[in-house]
């Protein structure tokens, strides 16, 4: 089959990306009717005009319908569930650099910065809208593995989910980091998994854990005093974020109010507050996985507190 990792320098390439890539699956026919196990948007059948643009304009909004695999999911019914205990269908792609961490920037849809760097490592993945959920999936952890192809090592690695695709590949559909899709490889066939381009693997949600690290929260460039957005990172468990609330502290006497205010999602794990007065801090930060569970970071930006600065918490998710 053809390498397929040239079409897409990110995740976020247009619709005429995405019906490219159906021209190739199509143009392929044998080729895409073998690795095509979750009837995704690769089809072996013969093309035409007509069926090429219902791949990349219609198939395009039918992700969303497929149900977002909750934290630590068990098998789901029909063509997608697999016989092994919480492993799910999926399709693979891989974007970027062939040992890079998928964007040129290394950052991504959900707002995370250096992901070529520990804690992430490279081991980032776009996801589509089932996995990524309009941003509320960014920072989620998933095990990937492949089988099918004979350069698969068959061993799970684990991913991080840091950017958003929605070319219809599948009902779940992984455009992986060059280093993640070779890290299914077995010991020296990275390369060969990565010229398959597009392959069907399995994949599960799992626990998210940073080892020595605790929550953080980078307060975003452009803000001031009546503009806060504050990038959230490094939650174990869940790894996302439902909600992030503030509370400022009293101007007399630094002491928190007790007044949580909700702050807004601003895009990916970003979160905003926008005032017509200027914040008081230091700011406490309460924070709220899927899960429900929530975290509170007390008074852990400081009054003093300045854009691109790094702040990190002394709490972290059991």
């Amino acid at each position: 089959m053809a390498v397929l990792w040239w079409w897409s320098s990110s995740c976020l390439s247009s619709r005429a990306v995405a019906a490219a890539l159906l021209c190739l699956l199509v143009a392929h026919g044998s080729d895409g009717t073998r690795h095509n196990s979750n009837n995704g948007g690769g089809s072996g059948s013969s093309s035409s005009s007509k069926s090429h643009k219902q791949g990349g304009g219609g198939r395009a909004h039918a992700a969303p319908t497929t149900p977002s695999p909750s934290p630590y999911p068990s098998p789901a019914a029909g063509n997608n569930s697999s016989s092994d205990d919480g492993w799910l269908n999926a399709r693979a792609t891989w974007y970027g650099a062939p040992n890079g961490a998928g964007p040129d920037d290394n950052g991504g849809a959900c707002g995370f910065k250096g992901v070529n760097m520990p804690p992430f490592s490279a081991m980032t993945s776009c996801g589509n809208e089932p996995i990524f959920k309009d941003g509320k999936g960014c920072g989620s952890c998933y095990q990937i593995r492949c089988k099918a192809h004979p350069a698969c090592s068959g061993v799970a690695e684990t991913v991080i989910i840091t950017d958003m695709n929605y070319y219809p590949v599948a009902p779940y559909h992984f455009d992986l980091s060059g280093t993640a899709f070779g890290a299914m490889a077995k010991d020296e066939h990275n390369d060969e998994l990565r010229h398959a381009g597009i392959i069907d693997i399995q994949f599960k949600r799992v626990p998210c854990q940073y080892p020595g690290l605790t929550v953080t929260f980078h307060i975003e460039r452009g803000s001031n005093p009546n503009y806060l957005a504050v990038l959230v990172e490094y939650e174990n468990g869940d790894g996302d974020v439902m909600q992030v609330d503030l509370m400022e502290s009293s101007p007399d006497d630094g002491e928190p109010t007790g007044v949580w205010e909700p702050m807004r999602e601003s895009w990916g794990s970003i979160w905003r507050m926008d005032t017509r007065r200027p914040l008081q801090g230091p700011f406490s930060l309460r924070v709220t996985n899927e899960s429900g569970k929530t975290l509170v970071a007390d008074q852990v930006i400081p009054a003093d507190w300045q854009p691109d600065n790094v702040y990190s918490s002394i709490v972290q998710f059991e």
